[in-house]
């Protein structure tokens, strides 16, 4: 039955992510009703230095945190008493930042007499896909970001199991890395994106399919066979091809990516194909992923690219999952930048 906000019936979590260079804060009602999310971004700050320094994230995490509480409760018109329980991000990332989070959660569950939800970061990446649709079990999810490049299998609610992983550079990390060797800034993925989209041609790149069973994957030799590619033309006098090169490059890892993510979803029966993290909102990767879903038949799920990217959204649907299976986490629970998806798992599993 559907209640007002505030009332009995509702959970309405507070829920505030500062894992890495987004400070973001949420308030999420039932574990898929988006109430107000409110995201203050650092990316101007971080492009000078061409990646982000986690020193200057922790500093500007603390100097916003409370007025993007603030902010997302007033645009939510809830007050603190009508909430059920206040959620964090835990872990994964990076330490300094999951702290201000952390102490901040923990000071405003203690001020307010609330109970703590301490998340998963991916969890909540994963969980995204719950503010736009209603998920299935079993299901797959192609987890792809800055960080993380994961094949996860759930075969219940809040069960994950990481099926293949990534060897070496993270998706998103080597996006990054081949768009400055094409002279982009960071962030670079979008670049090479929309370079890709452009091109005429490709350049033909290698795709690392590793051995013929396994999920997992690696991006490393095929960066390094980006820079060779840059390094040959400029040692011939000539031009690189940066648009050919930026649409063998997603190619590569596009087709690497669908390929093995439709083969886990027949393999463990998936009802369902979900789509996260912030390489998600990679049109190569939405386009070639939603066709080929298509014609095998698969749901697939991707979030819009605002839950794509950190925020604090998704941290409140994957923390109710947790309240509702485990209820909250001890005030003495600390920020764990190598946090355990598996782990995390609810405890009825």
């Amino acid at each position: 039955m559907k209640t007002e906000a505030g009332t009995a019936q509702s959970v309405l979590i507070l829920a505030i992510e500062t894992s890495c260079d987004e400070t973001a804060v949420a308030v999420v009602k039932d574990g898929h009703e988006v109430l107000s999310s409110i995201i203050s971004s650092q990316i101007e700050i971080h492009r000078a230095y061409g990646g982000v320094v986690p020193e200057v994230a922790s500093r500007k995490h603390v100097e916003v945190i409370t007025l993007i509480i603030e902010e997302a409760l007033s645009a939510a018109g809830i007050k603190p008493e009508q909430l059920t329980a206040v959620a964090v991000t835990q872990g994964p990332g990076l330490v300094g930042a999951l702290l201000v989070g952390v102490v901040a959660a923990k000071s405003l569950a203690l001020a307010w007499g609330k109970p703590l939800i301490g998340t998963h970061h991916i969890a909540g990446h994963i969980y995204a896909n719950r503010l736009v649709a209603e998920l299935q079990y079993p299901n797959m999810t192609l987890v792809v970001s800055g960080g993380h490049t994961e094949l996860v299998h759930m075969e219940r609610e809040g069960e994950f199991r990481i099926i293949g992983r990534t060897r070496d550079d993270a998706v998103g990390e080597a996006y990054d890395k081949v768009a400055r060797a094409l002279g982009f800034p960071y962030p670079g993925g979008p670049h090479v994106d929309r370079l890709a989209r452009e091109a005429a041609a490709a350049v033909p790149l290698p795709r690392v399919w590793l051995e013929h069973d396994s999920y997992d994957f690696s991006f490393s030799g095929l960066k390094s066979a980006v820079l060779n590619v840059v390094n040959q033309s400029k040692m011939k006098g000539l031009t690189p091809d940066v648009a050919g090169i930026a649409r063998g490059f997603q190619e590569s890892v596009v087709e690497v990516l669908v390929e093995k993510a439709v083969r886990a979803v027949r393999s463990c029966n998936a009802r369902q194909l979900l789509l996260c993290g912030g390489v998600a909102a990679n049109v190569g990767l939405r386009t070639a992923l939603t066709s080929r879903c298509k014609a095998e038949g698969i749901e697939l799920i991707i979030p819009p690219p605002i839950y794509c990217t950190d925020n604090a959204a998704m941290i409140g649907a994957a923390a109710y999952v947790k309240w509702q299976h485990d209820g909250g986490t001890p005030l003495d629970m600390v920020a764990d930048p190598g946090f355990s998806l598996e782990k995390w798992s609810v405890a009825a599993y």
